[in-house]
């Protein structure tokens, strides 16, 4: 479990606080949603050890995240942020295999198999040779999230959950990678008990694909506390008119991909 206990992150310090508990789970996907200045990049910067706490505290397996050695935690919770420098020309596969820098003492009897498998679920596991600089926008933010997932790939040694956290992993990708990355990660994170958590801004991908939805309320309610349950009771048209100020309807529901059923849509239209 990844527990928010009592927490509150300061957003713009110190005049906005964001509120939440919450107790995620491992083999669920938990969308991050909200307006923009809201916070939820502060919000897994903190879920990450990134960044500390205003208040209250993060727990990982029960305990605190500062009483993890960077090394520990690195080999338990991988994250992807928005930004996706790479300071040298290195190919794409060496940028993948950066995620494997946690375990150097400990490799794993596949490490030679991780990172092209970790490209390949990415779909583009053609693109190892290439100099990362040369790609495209999409393609970078696909080896990034490579990366991540490398560095999580395969179960502790020392049993415990792992975690991946990513910060809008799909800005930059077109509407059939979306799908297909997020749908490759729903079912992934169900297989190998991983617990996901992804800040989204379309609410019909976190509709699709989450199972818990933390919502936060942004900078017009300060200190409100964020809403946290499962998908279809959180994002409610009342509620996504009362966070975004928009006008909501009911949109036919979405046709059943793999692994899933139908499920809700929303139409968005000015207030």
């Amino acid at each position: 479990m990844l527990g928010l206990e009592q927490l509150a992150v300061s957003v713009r310090p110190p005049q906005v606080l964001l509120r939440c508990e919450a107790a995620l789970q491992v083999g669920r996907v938990t969308a991050v949603l909200g307006p923009n200045g809201a916070g939820k990049s502060s919000l897994l910067a903190v879920l990450s050890g990134l960044k500390a706490p205003w208040q209250g505290r993060v727990t990982l397996d029960g305990r605190p995240l500062g009483g993890w050695s960077p090394s520990a935690l690195a080999r338990q919770r991988a994250v992807m942020l928005q930004e996706h420098a790479v300071a040298f020309e290195h190919p794409v596969s060496e940028v993948v295999a950066l995620g494997r820098f946690a375990h150097q003492r400990q490799p794993s009897r596949h490490e030679s198999a991780i990172v092209p498998a970790a490209l390949a679920a990415m779909g583009v596991a053609t693109l190892g040779a290439r100099r990362y600089a040369s790609l495209s926008g999409g393609e970078k933010a696909r080896v990034q999230w490579a990366r991540a997932l490398a560095q999580i790939w395969e179960p502790v040694a020392a049993g415990g959950a792992r975690w991946l956290l990513l910060d809008e992993p799909t800005a930059a990708l077109d509407l059939a990678h979306q799908h297909a990355c997020l749908g490759w990660l729903r079912a992934w994170a169900r297989a190998q008990s991983v617990g996901v958590v992804v800040v989204l801004h379309d609410l019909n991908l976190a509709l699709r694909y989450s199972d818990d939805v933390l919502l936060l309320p942004g900078a017009a309610e300060p200190q409100a506390r964020a809403w946290f349950g499962a998908t279809e009771a959180v994002l409610t048209p009342e509620r996504v008119r009362q966070v975004w100020g928009v006008a909501v309807q009911e949109a036919a529901p979405a046709a059943p991909g793999p692994g899933h059923p139908p499920c809700r849509q929303m139409v968005f239209g000015p207030a």
